[in-house]
């Protein structure tokens, strides 16, 4: 039994008639396999009574299953470092924005003018997104550098994506413009 992602670097011998050749899609989880997930990894981690795993799940869509284990080890990783016994819902959120906008840099040194810049520019991410009819919600915007970004705006689905619609594309597209138009 083999897995991969990357059937494409198969060796073709591999893939002769009557060898790996069932193939099976794990699809990703739902709000609900989201929650019992969660579950899953956090079952031999000290929680707060604060954590709603409905409330996390929420706001993970589109995390594989391995996605979701790595966002409960980084909150009792985030715990464990601010001293804390128990990983709460903060810690979760704090993951999170780890793992989709990257690790805050705020050691990076940032002139004010481009700290400004950065500020409207964020803006104009959010102003688009507001007045635009989208099926994604602005959830956190910031100024602090993240990964190798010097701002950024995070946005999260209403629910759960299966599928974009030529209005979904464009409307990503004018969010993308929005922070540029902002800077002019």
């Amino acid at each position: 039994m083999g897995a991969t992602n990357r059937a494409d670097v198969l060796d073709k011998a591999l893939l002769r008639p009557g060898r790996f050749d069932r193939k099976v899609t794990i699809h990703l989880p739902n709000l609900e396999d989201r929650i019992a997930i969660l579950e899953v990894h956090a079952r031999n981690k000290p929680l707060a009574k604060d954590v709603n795993f409905r409330k996390v799940a929420s706001s993970t869509i589109g995390f594989s299953g391995a996605d979701l284990e790595n966002l409960c080890n980084e909150a009792a990783l985030m715990a464990a470092r601010n001293g804390m016994k128990r990983v709460t819902e903060k810690d979760f959120e704090s993951a999170k924005d780890k793992i989709l906008m990257g690790p805050e840099r705020r050691s990076a040194v940032l002139p004010k003018e481009t700290i400004k810049v950065t500020a409207y520019h964020e803006a104009g991410h959010a102003l688009v997104s507001h007045f635009l009819k989208s099926r994604e919600n602005v959830h956190k915007i910031t100024v602090i550098p993240r990964g190798q970004a010097l701002g950024v705006t995070a946005y999260l689905p209403k629910e759960d994506v299966y599928g974009y619609s030529k209005e979904d594309l464009l409307t990503k597209i004018a969010f993308a413009m929005g922070g540029r138009a902002a800077e002019e």
